[in-house]
């Protein structure tokens, strides 16, 4: 598509959305009594109109049935995590025994690692990108240190080249065979938070097992956002939040991925619980641990169901939507139109002002630019803010913006590189 940095094109774009009607489905927040343009989607997304709703028919089924409302009731509680599996094994690429709704993320990321981490004296160690969110990096620090291993020793961080942003697939398929004798698992982020570089999880993922690691990820940025096939891709383990793209609430109920080749197998420990143990025979009380099939066989307690409930009233809206193909199309669109407006910028100035350091192919990045803004980054954030515009901060200069599809639109675009510009006049 051929771009214009102009109203009257964005106003056109957006009569010829398909989506267009999703934006009504959702809260946003106000700024001097208008709406704002909220473009962080990548940190929490918008409230939908249905959540509300949705918790109250529980609160009503918890009025009105209390310990009942487990076995009785339009919505019984006890398999009520079944309900999502569904729409979520679309956004996962995943079969849906290979899913399951528990926790939130940084648990299940520990308690994927004592299924996946395994460390011999000689196979100890952990590959990361450099740079991960912080949560990651705490987490495999901590069960380096539980297994005995320095971390300094036992996590390898692979960090871009010198004067880059990003990381290069063929130095991490690199670094994976330099280690290879000694690594354990490779556990990635699906999309960078920082760069919003999405990896090419199947390459790692093969050449983790061609090294003979495991390979996991943290979909955090990636889930409902960018397209995956956690199966086919031969991926062993994942984990992600429901909160950013997928809209289900701070602090939201997580997921994990199991692979089904590892599903059956008794050799992989875990920290079991009364809730991941099989259905037929919850209720009998009986010891020794029995799994409940599938992922749902890592659950550990019972299942939240306000959080529950949340998340569901986000997913049907992706099922109402088409599920992520038609969101994946107009994402591309917005975020390439966002990218082409900020360059506008650049090129009147004649100066790179704001570089955008997430890549530039479409297949390689989601919703989120990041943003390196070489003069007054600080100060241009706040007027992003004092006008209405409702983006990211991360140091030292980065803006982080994200549009995502199911609640903005091209004009949003438009007005973010208008503000934007201004900022350069302003400050």
């Amino acid at each position: 598509m051929t771009y214009q940095n102009t109203l009257a094109f964005a106003q056109r774009l957006d009569e010829q959305d398909t989506l267009k009607e999703f934006r009504s489905k959702f809260l946003v927040p106000r700024h001097n009594g208008r709406e704002a343009i909220y473009f962080c989607g990548n940190s929490l997304g918008l409230q939908p109109v249905s959540a509300q709703n949705y918790i109250n028919q529980q609160f009503a089924a918890w009025e009105n049935l209390a310990i009942e409302g487990f076995f009785k009731g339009d919505d019984p509680w006890l398999g009520y995590h079944k309900k999502l599996t569904r729409t979520l094994s679309g956004i996962l690429g995943a079969k849906e025994p290979e899913i399951t709704v528990m926790n939130s993320l940084t648990v299940n990321l520990h308690l994927l690692m004592v299924s996946f981490y395994k460390p011999t004296k000689k196979r100890f160690k952990i590959l990361m990108e450099g740079g991960a969110f912080p949560s990651d990096q705490y987490a495999m620090e901590s069960q380096a240190r539980f297994h005995g291993f320095d971390p300094r020793e036992a996590i390898v961080e692979i960090l871009p080249r010198e004067g880059e942003y990003t990381l290069r697939t063929e130095d991490i398929l690199q670094k994976i065979n330099e280690h290879a004798d000694e690594l354990a698992l490779v556990l990635f982020g699906g999309i960078n938070y920082f760069t919003g570089q999405f990896f090419d999880i199947a390459a790692i993922t093969k050449a983790a097992h061609n090294a003979g690691a495991y390979a996991g990820f943290d979909l955090a940025h990636a889930a409902g956002n960018v397209t995956l096939q956690l199966h086919d891709w031969d991926v062993d383990f994942a984990t992600w939040c429901s909160y950013k793209y997928m809209n289900s609430g701070p602090g939201g109920v997580s997921g994990i991925f199991v692979h089904e080749k590892h599903l059956s197998d008794e050799g992989l420990h875990r920290f079991a619980g009364w809730w991941g143990y099989r259905q037929d025979k919850r209720f009998l009380m009986a010891p020794g641990f029995q799994p409940d099939a599938g992922a749902a066989g890592w659950q550990v307690s019972t299942s939240p169901i306000m959080l529950l409930t949340l998340h569901k009233a986000a997913l049907d809206i992706f099922e109402e939507a088409g599920g992520l193909a038609p969101l994946r199309k107009k994402s591309d669109l917005l975020t390439g139109y966002l990218e082409f407006v900020i360059n506008e910028i650049n090129a009147s100035k004649n100066d790179e002002l704001f570089k955008i350091i997430t890549p530039k192919n479409k297949t390689e990045r989601g919703c989120q630019l990041s943003i390196v803004c070489k003069q007054n980054a600080r100060e241009t954030f706040n007027y992003l803010t004092d006008n209405g515009v409702i983006g990211d901060w991360r140091e030292p200069n980065v803006i982080r913006l994200s549009p995502v599809p199911l609640y903005n639109t091209f004009k949003q675009v438009f007005e973010v590189g208008r503000v934007l510009g201004a900022s350069v006049e302003k400050n």
